[in-house]
């Protein structure tokens, strides 16, 4: 029988740079309150959503990785020609092929590098955070681009009351590398698909495809409704509230620190009130900063993350070297968390 060579990667892998793109428009909830009878008062108080980021034509879902993504490679100190290897969380890149990562890997001149999308809804970055630390210590690469990147505003149903103003547009990205030490923690990750029917979307696209108006919702003038994200609130929360805290704490126990350790809790920015129910939770000590991008960010999914972590680290709240919690949580239901240094 052959002997397979073993695989020569990094002993330990670690982020080494994070950029962010959030579009131009700035949304504030009066502009939501157009079309769903609430108030300023009651999403602030829901979700803590004061305004969020809408993207316009040309902000395009490629077009906002490469922005993010130029960011973080010029953070990172490495030129766009080492990665070798480019990996893309999102939902709402509506070409089923080929992959968007294609097309931003030669957009930045990473010279043939691997690319691929995945699909993992708000807990999309964790994964492919997981999978780039993979490939950085197998060898298979020595630097990962890591983006997550949603236009979730052309997936809302502005008449829904219990979903139009929680979402956002925007791109996160990170490079991760090799370590001499361990700097991205083990991940805690997993699935309950059971539960699957509480984040989803309104209508599969070969339904709407048919357009027959007797099997499709329909707007407030008897329009077909574009396909939007729903949610079973309640469900959504107290799942959240209850289980990824112990997801939390099982990545904590897996990076062999404890809360008192952290310097950082960088939570998916999905509500106000589950970040601090969560907080509660975990027992966390008054010094460990909290990310609540949310407030001005809303919810983007896959790119809530490292929209976060970027502006931490850009108003100074974290810095260099940090110990952060991060966790994300959503559509599957599926669920990421992990332990890292910021870079």
């Amino acid at each position: 029988m052959a002997k397979i060579r073993p695989s020569k990667g990094a002993p330990y892998a670690r982020i080494l740079g994070v950029g962010g793109y959030r579009p131009t428009r700035v949304v504030p909830n009066e502009v939501i309150l157009e079309k769903i009878d609430s108030s300023d008062e009651w999403i602030r108080s829901r979700s803590g959503i004061e305004t969020r980021h809408w993207a316009g034509p040309e902000e395009t879902v490629a077009a906002m990785s490469i922005e993010a993504a130029g960011k973080a490679i010029a953070d990172s100190g490495i030129d766009a020609d080492r990665i070798g290897a480019v990996v893309v969380s999102t939902v709402s890149h509506f070409s089923q092929t080929p992959a968007v990562a294609t097309e931003i890997a030669h957009k930045l001149g990473t010279d043939k590098a691997a690319a691929f999308d995945i699909s993992a809804g708000c807990a999309g970055f964790g994964y492919g955070l997981t999978l780039a630390k993979g490939m950085v210590v197998e060898g298979s690469a020595e630097y990962v681009l890591v983006i997550g990147v949603e236009r979730l505003s052309d997936l809302t149903d502005l008449e829904d009351r219990a979903t139009a103003f929680l979402f956002g547009d925007g791109a996160g990205a990170v490079v991760v590398g090799p370590s001499e030490e361990p700097a991205i923690g083990p991940t805690v990750w997993g699935s309950e698909g059971d539960k699957s029917g509480t984040i989803k979307q309104t209508v599969p696209w070969d339904r709407f495809a048919i357009g027959d108006v007797a099997e499709l919702p329909l707007d407030s003038e008897g329009n077909v409704k574009f396909p939007a994200i729903t949610q079973e609130g309640q469900a959504v929360f107290r799942w959240a509230v209850f289980e990824m805290a112990k997801v939390a704490q099982q990545a904590l126990d897996a990076a062999g620190i404890t809360s008192d350790d952290l310097d950082v809790f960088i939570p998916h920015q999905a509500n106000v009130r589950i970040i601090d129910s969560m907080v509660k939770t975990l027992k966390l000590p008054e010094h460990v900063t909290v990310a609540r991008d949310i407030r001005t960010t809303g919810n983007t999914s896959a790119a809530s993350i490292p929209l976060a972590m970027e502006r931490l680290l850009a108003t100074g709240e974290a810095k260099s070297g940090d110990t952060a919690l991060v966790i994300g949580f959503g559509a599957g239901l599926v669920y990421a968390a992990t332990v890292v240094t910021l870079p």
